[in-house]
């Protein structure tokens, strides 16, 4: 009898481990990927970003209650401000969050939210690693499991992010350095005035490697360089030079600071004379692909009489007359000298008694637009982008050539046939500028984003005169922005059994050795048992 209940239980405890083990993913399977950190700098002395890098917890879905030393996984609409504070305030151990490869599907609301949150996230400096990685099939599968196993406690998802051998758990310094393209085409006559138009060309985001800024600010550049095209044709003929000097302006470090801008202004205020005391205005294109709305944002109001009252009353006159339907927006926003930022470009050329404005759909300068990953190419309206650039090229033409006091009609067009803005151009434009990430602490990493800015040198040497290309590096001494290596490494996701599952699994294993053990040490009495079973049976 007992060498039955011996055998029962034995067979018992091997179709349960046997159970157990077969209805299971694999006890370690892993899963390897890239994934991107969030940024790290110092900007004018205050830290912002993410100072961790180091990986190694378990994974933990949002809405878990308990987030403690874990590794908090998220998508898109996880990712608000509220679930990235909670996060922080419990210690995890890091935020992966998942990047759809189409941006376009997720709703409106959801990347308003998200954009909101990032650019929160980066105003303050964290030790919590924040890590970005676009989605696949496996990190999907995964991330449902993780939902799971939140319920049923019976999987655990372990993430690991390994650093890489050239890099260290310390952080490295990184110059900066910003380029500046600009180019003149020379107006008729002598000491005549000169109007610069200028966009900046680098991104921002979350994280660095997936920024492309399309709205902010490939918007503004594509734009820029379809005026140069026009208006070089209109320059080229003496009888159609009007009496302005046009110079068009690219910078780099404009989203941190407008430092661009701002060395360039230093070293040629005083020594161009394009720039001493003879700039009608200075028109910054900023964020101009979405929107019907339209934003003139000054430092003080432009007095009646001067170059920018009557160039913003010229702009008025084409929306009013071509696109009615468009909202125009004066926006009046005083430089606070305490504080260590500025929020537009003209502010830098404004700070130095430069008169200039920036035009956008935005009228906040803190929107997180400006900054997101999630300004892709897929969230451009192209007839928005050329209705923008044709209200700036009119606009223009009508006041370098004083087209209201000759009688012209409100509605003349003087760009149009041959002349007009070409769609094929503009969509290719931005699509070349969106197919590298632009971010600035890229400049010496990225392949293609040296590419990008030697073809915009090349654009410029095709339509403008006077062309340079100004390269300005950080002084070590006292630096305006310190950035911080190592925003990619590789993530290692383990699937494994939890703990309750190998303790229950060890008792199993010590249950059925010891009920071996038993047998082996009273064999004896077993095999005495077993004989007068078998010889009973046969009687």
């Amino acid at each position: 009898m007992l060498l039955k209940h011996l055998s029962a239980a034995a067979v018992l405890l091997l179709l349960c481990v046997q159970s157990l083990h077969g209805s299971a993913l694999p006890a370690v399977s892993s899963y390897e990927f890239t994934a991107y950190r969030m940024q790290h700098y110092n900007l004018a002395q205050q830290r912002r970003g993410c100072r961790g890098a180091i990986v190694v917890a378990e994974a933990r879905s949002a809405d878990e209650p308990v987030l403690t030393r874990r590794c908090v996984i998220m998508k898109v609409q996880d990712f608000t401000t509220e679930n990235y504070l909670e996060a922080q305030g419990q210690g995890a151990a890091a935020i992966l969050i998942l990047l759809p490869k189409n941006i376009s599907s997720i709703s409106h609301e959801t990347v308003q939210s998200f954009m909101v949150s990032e650019s929160e996230a980066l105003l303050k400096e964290t030790l919590m690693p924040v890590y970005v990685v676009p989605e696949d099939e496996q990190l999907l599968y995964m991330y449902e499991e993780v939902k799971q196993a939140a319920a049923t406690r019976n999987l655990s998802i372990f993430i690991r992010g390994r650093m890489r051998k050239t890099s260290s758990i310390n952080v490295l310094y990184r110059a900066w350095k910003s380029e500046k393209e600009n180019g003149v085409l020379p107006g008729a006559g002598e000491d005549v005035p000169t109007i610069v138009i200028t966009a900046h060309y680098d991104s921002h985001g979350l994280a660095p490697w997936l920024s492309y800024g399309a709205d902010s600010n490939g918007s503004g550049v594509t734009i820029l360089l379809e005026l140069a095209r026009l208006f070089q044709k209109l320059y080229s003929s003496s009888r159609t030079r009007p009496p302005y000097h046009l110079m068009f302006s690219l910078t780099g470090g404009g989203k941190y600071n407008f430092l661009g801008t701002k060395r360039w202004i230093e070293e040629n205020l005083d020594h161009s004379s394009l720039l001493h005391d003879n700039v009608a205005f200075v028109l910054c294109l900023d964020t101009l692909a979405n929107g019907d709305e339209l934003y003139m944002h000054v430092s003080r109001p432009p007095k009646p009489e001067t170059p920018m009252h009557s160039f913003i009353q010229h702009l008025e006159e084409v929306v009013s007359s071509r696109f009615p339907w468009l909202k125009m927006g004066l926006v009046h926003k005083k430089i606070n000298l305490v504080e260590s930022t500025v929020a537009w470009e003209h502010e830098r050329y404004s700070l130095r008694r430069i008169p200039g404005f920036t035009l956008s759909h935005l009228e906040d300068p803190k929107s997180g637009l400006r900054g997101s990953i999630l300004d892709t190419v897929s969230q451009i309206d192209f007839r928005r982008l050329k209705r923008n650039g044709i209200i700036v090229a009119e606009a223009l033409a009508r006041y370098m050539y004083n087209l209201s006091d000759k009688g012209s009609p409100k509605d003349v067009q003087v760009f149009k046939g041959q002349m007009d803005f070409q769609d094929s151009r503009m969509s290719s434009m931005m699509y070349f500028l969106t197919s590298v990430p632009r971010a600035t602490q890229l400049l010496d990493k990225e392949p293609g984003h040296i590419l990008l800015v030697n073809s915009l040198e090349h654009e410029f040497k095709r339509y403008l005169q006077q062309v340079h290309r100004h390269t300005f590096r950080q002084d070590k001494r006292d630096p305006d922005i310190t950035f911080f290596d190592q925003m990619d490494q590789p993530i290692v996701m383990y699937r494994v059994k939890p703990a309750a599952f190998d303790l229950f699994l060890g008792g199993c294993i010590a249950a059925y050795l010891g009920i071996v053990y038993y047998a082996i040490q009273n064999f004896g009495y077993l095999y005495t048992k077993l004989k007068a079973a078998v010889k009973s049976k046969h009687q």
